[in-house]
């Protein structure tokens, strides 16, 4: 279809009506209509990835770009960009904390420029990046995949020990005295009668609902270790500390069952217990459709 961009067109402009909007000049919509266009066509010529990557949260503060402070985004951003261009930006799968890990990562990235060998460019990012974020793969997804909001679940792990463990410091959380995990275990599967989070949420936060729906939520032993596992679509800003503290007021015996219901009815964040470390909290994995990788 050729299209004159210098001249009226109605067709066309009828054609876009819903996305140009009504209640503007016949020039505006030209011009509307042109930049869409352009825009459309520029999608066509660029390829979108999804990279897989892991890192060591210890000496970042979180996976968002933020101003005076190292990111994940901002390193990863910035090394890629020697390849791809001062315009090159990274869209991740969700954010952590700072000194939160993840074993399990995704983002998305667009270029105009064909990635011949995938394989190759995961190794030579990886060569690239600082030794505590490791790249795993590069693969071409459909044009209209997103890494945060096509992603179906979100996992994460939660871990602590009443021993010292010097060799393993970073990532887990030294407690000390006893938990009754049989407890903590038996209320944790309150979590799946419910939908809002809210007393779990940071306060004041720009989502549109606290609400989320959660797949799995246990606690097991692995070695010396105690594991919680989370499972949920999404997960609210410092929700995971929040719910592993408010667990921990249960294995410590100042919580019961109806207790924790009553923390999550409320929907107030001052009533649940007090957020963990970050060190222990790893992103363990994110689950998409299969159908987004052209594989």
């Amino acid at each position: 279809m050729s299209i004159n961009f210098a001249a009226p067109n109605i067709k066309i402009i009828n054609q876009f009506w819903p996305v140009i909007g009504t209640g503007i000049s016949f020039r505006n919509q030209k011009n509307y209509l042109n930049y869409y266009l352009c825009a459309q066509i520029k999608k066509l010529m660029t390829q979108r990835y999804f990279i897989q990557f892991a890192y060591d949260g210890t000496n970042y503060h979180g996976w968002q770009l933020q101003p005076n402070a190292v990111s994940v985004q901002k390193v990863m951003t910035e090394i890629m960009q020697c390849l791809f261009g001062p315009q090159f930006m990274l869209t991740a799968a969700g954010r952590t904390d700072a000194g939160v890990h993840a074993r399990k990562m995704y983002a998305h990235f667009d270029t105009e420029k064909q990635i011949e060998d995938v394989k190759a460019l995961a190794e030579k990012l990886d060569l690239m990046m600082p030794p505590d974020i490791k790249i795993y793969e590069v693969v071409p997804v459909r044009p209209d995949a997103h890494a945060r909001f096509d992603a179906t679940s979100r996992t994460y792990e939660y871990w602590i020990a009443n021993a010292k463990d010097p060799f393993n410091k970073p990532f887990y959380t030294r407690m000390y005295g006893n938990l009754d995990y049989v407890a903590m275990n038996r209320v944790a599967e309150c979590l799946f009668d419910y939908t809002d989070f809210s007393s779990f949420s940071k306060a004041h936060t720009d989502v549109k609902t606290n609400n989320c729906k959660i797949m799995q939520a246990y606690w097991e032993k692995r070695g010396m270790y105690w594991v919680f596992t989370i499972q949920a679509d999404r997960f609210l800003r410092n929700m995971v500390r929040a719910v592993v503290g408010t667990l921990f007021e249960v294995g410590r015996g100042k919580m019961d069952e109806a207790g924790f219901r009553a923390v999550i009815a409320s929907e107030n964040r001052s009533n649940a217990g007090t957020s963990v470390h970050a060190q222990g909290l790893f992103l363990t994995d994110v689950s998409y459709p299969e159908d987004l990788f052209l594989r």
